[in-house]
């Protein structure tokens, strides 16, 4: 609670500092011409990049709270916020080019998936190791879905695993990044679950009593910590992201932000899980991934492309056909919702 109170403090008041800091410096969003054509164009100039103050914010309130309790920091939390900074800082790329090259467009696409791969892989890799006194480590070489299950698939595919999984969550996050505060809101509900399930884990943990329904999990109190304070940064920064957007997060903050939640997924031995809590974030991928297959198809097949959706992501579709923004943002926060409902549903079930 006080790494979330913290956090969230420095993002409802360092958000307008960094505000006033990037109209001063022209840090301000490129417009696509497809996005201007949906009624965008009037969030032209609108200060980006706002991802760096939950990345500090998050950074901050989980440091403040292990000073103030004089508990430890662990492997686990810090693997997570390394993935969370790492994938920022690709994102902090991406974002600089579009800015002060003034362009809509950053990092080409290539460039941008190598940086995710080698922030993804650091982590996989340092995730096995840094074993504790009952030799549990941070993630393990199982797939997991409420626990681990399987027999393990070895160290190299475990990282691949975990590539897939961070650029998949973090490009989710930036897919569904397209609407004033729609992404920031999204994520709340699922790190408030995973601040639920690493204190469920904790008080089932296998090291404190072994029980049948137990965790293996290494720092599942921390792994509460981390969540609590991305929770709270993301409080603070909505409260100016939210419709109008003062401020957007750019790549830095989706990326960030995605990295966070893959990283929770991976330690916390709920990587399967994920999915459900993020329904949102695969559904509005699955429209991307749909309209561009059925565009090459037909165009392949003959010569006539079809468009699903009158444009993707998910969320354009809808502007395009009219609807209000702040109607569509309010309804996909109540999908999500859904969505991190069952999650907590099945993972109450899978224990009881």
């Amino acid at each position: 609670m006080l790494s979330a109170a913290v956090s969230m403090a420095i993002a409802l008041l360092g958000t307008p500092v960094a505000i006033r800091i990037f109209i001063r410096r022209g840090v301000g969003q490129e417009i696509q011409d497809e996005l201007a054509a949906a009624g965008h164009a009037s969030k032209k100039g609108t200060p980006t990049m706002g991802g760096i103050v939950i990345i500090l914010a998050s950074l901050a309130g989980y440091l403040a709270g292990h000073l103030v309790t004089a508990d430890p920091v662990t492997a686990s939390g810090l693997l997570v916020l390394f993935l969370m900074t790492g994938m920022g800082l690709v994102g902090f790329i991406d974002d600089f080019i579009k800015v002060f090259r003034r362009r809509s467009l950053g990092l080409r696409a290539g460039q941008k998936l190598a940086g995710q791969i080698v922030v993804g892989a650091v982590f996989g890799l340092l995730a096995l190791h840094f074993p504790d006194r009952y030799d549990l480590t941070p993630a393990s070489d199982h797939l997991s879905f409420l626990t681990d299950f399987g027999i393990g698939i070895g160290p190299v595919f475990f990282v691949v695993w975990v590539i897939l999984m961070t650029g998949g969550a973090s490009n989710g996050v930036n897919l569904v990044d397209g609407l004033d505060g729609l992404a920031t809101g999204a994520c709340i509900p699922v790190l408030a679950a995973y601040v639920i399930m690493g204190n469920w884990q904790l008080r089932n943990g296998c090291t404190a009593t072994l029980v049948q329904n137990c965790y293996d999990v290494r720092d599942p109190l921390d792994l509460a910590v981390v969540a609590g304070a991305v929770l709270g940064a993301c409080f603070g920064f909505l409260w100016w992201n939210a419709p109008p957007a003062k401020i957007f997060m750019g790549d830095v903050g989706a990326l960030a932000l995605g990295g966070a939640l893959a990283g929770l997924a991976i330690v916390s031995r709920t990587e399967l899980l994920l999915p459900i809590l993020g329904g949102l974030f695969v559904i509005v991928t699955l429209s991307v991934m749909i309209q561009v297959s059925v565009f090459k198809v037909t165009r392949i097949r003959t010569g006539r492309p079809v468009r699903v959706f009158r444009m993707t992501p998910l969320q354009h579709h809808f502007r395009m056909a009219g609807w209000n923004e702040t109607t569509i943002v309010v309804r996909f926060w109540l999908i999500g919702g859904v969505f991190v409902a069952a999650g907590l549903a099945i993972f109450y079930i899978g224990w009881s």
